[in-house]
């Protein structure tokens, strides 16, 4: 029975093309002969010869065509003689009449006319001079259909094109504009990316596994009387593995997977995105269960206005819309669950992100030291990298890095290696790597005079020498004064994680932050404008005291921070103008009380600092062990060494 339905599917189709090429031969040949119906063509001869012949009295008639033909038909005599007896061509078709002998092409038809009427006056022949008009209704008809018919025939082409998806897909049919532009990955798709790749996010990815679960097991919750969750919203900053989870759902829940952007279901027709909503969905139903995945959702998700300035009809309110009935509305789907990642969970719809919908908000968190330990080892797999290569070093010299942040140092690391002709990645590659992702380039290259040179010593000097002082300042790594990027020079800073910072943490994180400035202050009594990092990250450090966080005493315990980004208070301040005026004050003392302790202290380490400026410029580049030489070992880490065994024997106990 297959055998037959192969034989019967392998007949030849015809094609269209043919059909067409069919139809233009009829038309030509129809044109060819119309053209030869009434006479068949003579031998091609010249005027000169013609009036010769003429001459010699062996012309009968002249036919003359359209004013610029002329066909000439011999006597008798003259045809049967043997120089004219194979003039006259064989008929393709029979027709009726004489064929003339010659013909040939007139020039200006007066001339001719005159020669000829001469000629006949001179030798007094009798020789008979016609006209004829022929019409070619056949040829001309085609002639006039011609441009209709390549307007035609490119229209066919492209809807031809465009229907057999060459157009852009789906989605660049014009006839299927409103149609889903989702890919679709089942098992007939192979898809990597399962839950070993993701590395980290233990919890994130415990949620999404269940749903997975759900799919392959749904008695086992539903005979307890559970429903299956209808969607989970992924939440987190860029780069953290939100459309990596994604991707191991697809490979590992071996049902029909979804895939597209919100921005997918934007077009610049009105009414596309709501079709293309219901079409996908209608699509997932067919084939449930299933899942759908919606990357960026914020792109049709964003909170609808209360004031509409878009007009009447606002296309993307309408996707959203519909989203919101097709998820669930008065028709609930069964057993297709809607996955969705954004980074802009506070601009989305509270529609949207209600339960029933998005069930399961999962937060996709920057990795901490263990969970970057665990992505290292992910990366690292396909580099040829050292022996002995610490994981947890590299870990702890990358905090505040995301996922996408350590594939690219990995990744960099390597291309450094190739570049000095290493054979395998090294510790050292790694931490240039850092340098080159967070500082950028190095510019060894760049003008600097020596003494904008000994300027930069000192700025960063001074940041070295008041942060090793400080007992909450983060840990110095190194200092640098080799241009990198827009800056000058840099010290690199080991930040703890912390869950809460207190005041007093953060500022100490200002001195620490003001001490280059402070440093140009002492040694040279003068400053510059390369405080300007330094100006901004300790301004927005004052301001989230004062405004966000509480901890000013003449302010208050207020917050004015608006944790959902639905600012209700538009264009205009949540408070009055004396109390900007206070916020505003408050600022400026927090940060002058850190500048003027950052002065304090280098004030009284002044030689300190000036032994470590002169190091810096003689090596450009210094460590934590010179600065040990110079200031001796810091008394505060000894404290949190203690502290953290302490931790440690709690922690135990409990277990």
């Amino acid at each position: 029975m297959s055998d037959n339905k192969k034989n019967i599917n392998k007949k030849p189709k015809l094609s269209p093309y043919w059909i067409y090429g069919f139809i233009i031969v009829i038309f030509l040949a129809i044109n060819v002969f119309s053209g030869g119906m009434g006479s068949t063509a003579g031998t091609p001869t010249t005027q000169d010869k013609f009036f010769e012949y003429l001459r010699n009295g062996e012309v009968e008639k002249v036919l003359i065509i359209n004013r610029r033909e002329a066909q000439v038909y011999l006597t008798p005599e003259a045809a049967s003689s043997s120089e004219h007896k194979n003039t006259v061509k064989p008929q393709l078709l029979p027709i009726s009449g004489k064929a003339p002998n010659y013909e040939f092409q007139l020039g200006d038809l007066q001339n001719f006319e005159n020669t000829l009427r001469q000629i006949k006056s001179e030798n007094n022949l009798s020789t008979i001079v016609d006209y004829k008009i022929e019409e070619n209704v056949w040829g001309d008809f085609l002639l006039t259909l011609l441009p209709f018919a390549l307007i035609i025939g490119v229209w066919i082409f492209i809807m031809r094109r465009m229907s057999s998806g060459a157009g852009g897909g789906a989605g660049g049919q014009i006839f299927n504009i409103g149609k889903s532009k989702a890919k679709l990955f089942d098992q007939n798709t192979e898809v990597k990316t399962t839950f070993k790749d993701v590395a980290g996010l233990e919890g994130a990815k415990e949620e999404v596994q269940e749903i997975v679960d759900f799919l392959k097991n749904p008695e086992k919750y539903t005979s307890l009387g559970g429903k299956i969750p209808k969607g989970a919203l992924l939440i987190g900053p860029p780069g953290t593995g939100k459309t990596l989870l994604a991707k191991a759902v697809a490979g590992e829940a071996k049902v029909p997977f979804y895939s597209l952007s919100g921005s997918d279901f934007v077009e610049m027709f009105v009414g596309v995105g709501a079709s293309r909503v219901r079409d996908l969905f209608k699509q997932a139903k067919e084939k449930s269960p299933a899942i759908i995945f919606i990357d960026e959702i914020d792109a049709i998700g964003r909170a609808r206005g209360k004031n509409n300035f878009s007009g009447s009809n606002d296309e993307r309110e309408n996707t959203l819309n519909q989203l919101l009935t097709e998820m669930d509305g008065f028709g609930s789907n069964t057993n297709v669950i809607v996955l969705a990642a954004t980074n802009r969970a506070d601009v989305l719809d509270k529609a949207l992100m209600r339960a029933g919908r998005f069930d399961r908000q999962i937060f996709v968190d920057l990795p901490d030291v263990r969970e970057r330990e665990e992505i290292f080892e992910v990366h690292l797999r396909p580099l040829k990298k050292a022996k002995g290569l610490d994981l947890d070093f590299l870990s702890k010299q990358t905090p505040g890095f995301s996922g996408a942040d350590i594939a690219n140092v990995c990744n960099e690391a390597a291309l450094i290696a190739a570049r000095k002709g290493k054979k395998a990645v090294d510790k050292q590659d790694f931490l240039d790597a850092v340098d080159r992702i967070v500082g950028g380039l190095e510019k060894k290259n760049k003008i600097i005079t020596p003494a904008e040179k000994r300027a930069v010593a000192f700025h960063e000097a001074g940041h070295a020498t008041v942060s090793w002082m400080l007992e909450h300042a983060a840990p110095l790594v190194k200092v640098t004064i080799v241009p990198r990027g827009r800056s000058l020079g840099a010290a690199w800073y080991l930040p703890e994680e912390r869950l809460i910072v207190h005041p007093e943490q953060m500022l100490d994180e200002m001195c620490a932050a003001l001490g280059g400035r402070a440093a140009e202050k002492v040694i040279f009594n003068k400053i510059s404008t390369g405080a300007l990092s330094d100006l901004e990250k300790v301004t927005k450090q004052a301001r989230a005291m004062v405004t966000v966080y509480g901890l000013s005493d003449k302010v208050g315990n207020l917050t004015y921070y608006d944790s959902t980004g639905q600012n209700e208070y538009g264009f205009t301040k949540p408070y009055s103008e004396q109390t900007a005026e206070l916020i505003d004050k408050e600022i400026s003392d927090i940060i002058e009380t850190q500048y003027q302790r950052a002065i304090k202290l280098l004030e009284d380490n002044k030689d300190k600092l000036t032994e470590l400026a002169e190091v810096l410029l003689e090596k450009e580049v210094i460590f934590k062990d010179n600065l040990e030489k110079i200031f001796g070992k810091r008394p505060f880490e000894e404290d949190i060494k203690a502290d953290a065994e302490k931790d440690k024997k709690a922690s135990s106990e409990e277990e």
